[in-house]
């Protein structure tokens, strides 16, 4: 076989927060049941398709350790079904009700609804057993996919305060993925891919004393990890475009303390992998991995990109009660009173000459790298995963189409991240700068004047935690009441919640959900310190922390050795 023009890694990021028993909607528990049903069992679907062809998805996704407690658990996978029935139910009074009073099209679409929720019900009980996780670990075993995975709750490690927290996020991360995959992963995905190196980090916010902090990289290997990922910006070394200074002055601070042990590489590519040894090479190597910013856009754009085409179903718009959608992008995207019937054969119509172009521009870009540097390389295109069905309806078929044609194509070759590794072992070392794939390069999204006293109370309980975790050492009776801290600390470094409160996109909720992990940490912190005094918890701390053990039982165990460097 002919050596082809180079090898393509398609990654896919999937995460929800933690919402169960946290809302339903517009924000909670809706999250989950919405990317389930539109995102991931599309997404097995095409796997198993292909895989009826003959053919290997080798697609990497990554499943944060949160995301795969919510799957499994017993109270998503009853709310799961319920979600369904609720939508088919919905489908079929909105075809009731346009049948008699119309539009008669939209009685139609209503159609469509119920057979797509009716399906995919079926497929969730019969064809899974109720199982996601299951189906994806059996596909991984059969070699058709890679699982990787990601920080325990996502927290931002870049920016978490002590390297307690960073390893805790990490070690349980790797420790959730070994109890529901049977064997350790191999890939991790940074949380926004935000990243930080060895050096004397001063936290951005007042009255934390500098500190020397560790690479992440140095807690990726101790978890085993082989790679992760990063945005091109950082492999290339160069300062990250607008690190905001002007708009909240503790993040120029930060990048002035390291900025000075980099220069710009502008001969770095995104693709190759790399390998880090981090601080004095006192650990194992891991790989990394940069994002192809050429086929970025193309795919996730929805001005310029693939989802915006007028064909495709629009997501913001959404009738009332049933909040099923009716209607398509159309001609002029920003009026959604000016949207136009949904046709879902013309939207099918799009994706396989969608899925032409992206091999297309898959080819030109590794063609112009070989000719560059005389050897095929490796495209990697990073993706949320919920933007295949969930934002975009028609992603999941658009996956298998492009997939489909890749395998069919001699000049181009898809290839788990791996299973590239494992032909291809990176021999160039790379040092990186701080940064993540955030607006300007950097850390603003999650830190700026409206999040500030959320790091305020992370970096608050992270020092609390480790007090009490040094002084219950020797406390059996305080074991369960630090476990459940334990939980609560995660789940209060989630990056969501300042990323939604930056971003606007539900605010109010991710200022609850703050407040309310900080309230039960700081009321189980004060429950500990009565049992290190031997004095006799109130009747409110008790049942405090009987709701914290009930709405909140991640990660059971937990193990408190976690948190060490």
């Amino acid at each position: 076989m002919a050596e082809p023009l180079g090898y393509f890694a398609l990654v896919l990021h999937s995460h929800i927060p933690y919402v169960m028993s946290h809302g339903k909607w517009p924000h909670g528990t809706d999250w989950l049941t919405e990317s389930a049903v539109e995102t991931y069992l599309p997404l097995i679907d095409t796997a198993r398709r292909l895989e009826s062809e003959g053919i290997a998805a080798n697609y990497t996704i990554n499943l944060t350790p949160i995301l795969q407690e919510q799957l499994a658990s017993e109270a998503f996978k009853a709310e799961f079904v319920d979600y369904l029935r609720q939508n088919i139910d919905a489908s079929r009074a909105d075809q009731k009700a346009f049948g008699q009073d119309g539009p008669l099209w939209m009685a139609g679409i209503a159609y469509f609804w119920e057979q797509f929720y009716a399906q995919q019900m079926e497929f969730y009980i019969n064809g899974l057993d109720r199982d996601i996780l299951g189906e994806f670990r059996r596909m991984q075993d059969a070699g058709l996919i890679e699982v990787i995975t990601s920080a325990a709750t996502h927290g931002y490690l870049a920016l978490l305060g002590t390297d307690e927290s960073v390893f805790a996020q990490t070690r349980i991360g790797a420790e959730t993925y070994r109890r529901n995959f049977g064997r350790s992963a191999r890939g991790f995905w940074l949380p926004e891919c935000s990243y930080r190196p060895a050096y004397e980090w001063s936290p951005p916010v007042p009255g934390i004393q500098p500190t020397m902090r560790q690479g992440v990289e140095m807690a990726l290997a101790d978890s085993q990890i082989d790679y992760f990922f990063v945005d091109t910006h950082l492999l290339r070394g160069g300062e990250p475009t607008g690190t905001y200074a002007a708009r909240f002055p503790g993040l120029m601070k930060l990048y002035e303390q390291f900025r000075k042990n980099f220069q710009d590489q502008p001969d770095r590519h995104p693709y190759q992998p790399y390998l880090m040894f981090g601080s004095g090479e006192t650990h194992r190597p891991v790989a990394v991995f940069a994002r192809d910013p050429e086929t970025t856009a193309q795919v996730w754009s929805g001005d310029m990109g693939y989802p915006g085409d007028a064909a495709y179903l629009e997501f913001h718009k959404k009738h009332a009660p049933s909040r099923l959608r009716y209607w398509r992008v159309s001609d002029n995207k920003a009026d959604l009173g000016a949207k136009e019937a949904y046709e879902p054969w013309r939207a099918y119509q799009q994706i396989r000459s969608h899925a032409d172009h992206f091999v297309t521009v898959l080819k030109d870009t590794l063609r112009k790298h070989r000719d560059r540097h005389g050897r095929p390389g490796i495209l990697v295109s990073m993706y949320d995963t919920e933007l295949f069905g969930h934002w975009w309806f028609e992603g999941p078929e658009w996956v298998y189409e492009a997939i489909k044609r890749i395998a069919n194509d001699p000049e181009i070759e898809m290839v788990s991240c791996g299973a590239y590794l494992d032909r291809f072992p990176p021999k160039e070392r790379v040092v990186l700068p701080e940064g993540s794939w955030g607006e300007g390069g950097y850390h603003y999204v999650w830190l700026n004047k409206d999040t500030a006293w959320v790091w305020e109370r992370i970096y608050r309980a992270e020092a609390q935690f480790l007090d009490l975790k040094e002084k219950c050492a020797n406390n059996e009776a305080a074991q369960p009441y630090l476990q459940q801290l334990a939980r609560e600390l995660l789940l209060l470094q989630s990056s969501d919640w300042p990323f939604l409160i930056t971003t606007w996109s539900a605010r109010d909720y991710a200022e609850i959900r703050i407040n309310d992990h900080f309230r039960r940490f700081e009321g189980i912190a004060s429950l500990i310190d009565k049992v290190l005094m031997n004095e006799r918890p109130t009747e409110a701390e008790l049942a405090l922390f009987a709701e914290s053990r009930e709405r909140d039982p991640v990660f059971d165990p937990i193990d408190l050795n976690a948190w060490s460097s």
